[in-house]
């Protein structure tokens, strides 16, 4: 067993020597290296679109809004009846923007 914990820290210790020696330069090229697949993956995300069974199970997901047809006519109702919210409509309608 020391035998081979022997040979193992032989074949290491070189390898020890030259990071401690390059630490700077190999700290900055695996810096480069996680930098550059970090922009490959977010470039092929972003390319990337979903398939169209994707899109169909979300969209059979999603409720649709639905308004009460008594509650339109209710509103209709009370606007075609109130001329001050009848003007209010009416202008708001001509401009939008003001207030």
């Amino acid at each position: 067993m020391k035998d081979i914990l022997q040979k193992i820290i032989k074949k290491v210790l070189p390898i020890l020597y030259f990071l401690r020696r390059y630490k700077a330069f190999v700290f900055l090229i695996s810096l480069l290296v996680i930098y550059g697949f970090l922009i490959f993956k977010i470039n092929s995300l972003n390319n990337s679109e979903p398939s169209d069974s994707d899109v169909t199970t979300k969209l059979q997901t999603v409720t649709r809004p639905h308004i009460d047809q008594t509650a339109i006519d209710k509103i209709q109702l009370l606007q075609g009846n109130s001329v001050p919210v009848k003007s209010l409509f009416n202008s708001a309608r001509n401009n939008p923007f003001s207030e």
